[in-house]
């Protein structure tokens, strides 16, 4: 979790404080992606249980000003990269 910006839902900030640094700990931890759930081997969405909550979380790649996508996501010098949590009610 170093670099880009993270966002959450209101949903999970709602949970409070302890909640939340668990769900991230979960999202942090994550690696059980598979052909079923990573089809493109992007690693970069995922839909976890976690404190007893289904979490939906996503990367999403914008370019530097984060109003358009980014024209090469590979290319930290015009990519921000955005991890949304969310709970999956939210979405």
């Amino acid at each position: 979790m170093l670099g880009g910006v993270i966002m959450m839902t209101d949903g999970i900030a709602a949970l409070g404080l302890v909640e939340v640094e668990a769900i991230f700990t979960a999202v942090a931890k994550f690696a059980a992606f598979s052909e079923d759930n990573d089809p493109w081997s992007e690693h970069d969405c995922a839909v976890i249980e976690a404190q007893g909550h289904k979490i939906i979380w996503k990367i999403d790649y914008y370019d530097r000003s984060r109003t358009y996508l980014s024209p090469d996501p590979a290319d930290p010098k015009v990519t921000v990269r955005v991890l949304t949590v969310m709970l999956a009610s939210e979405y």
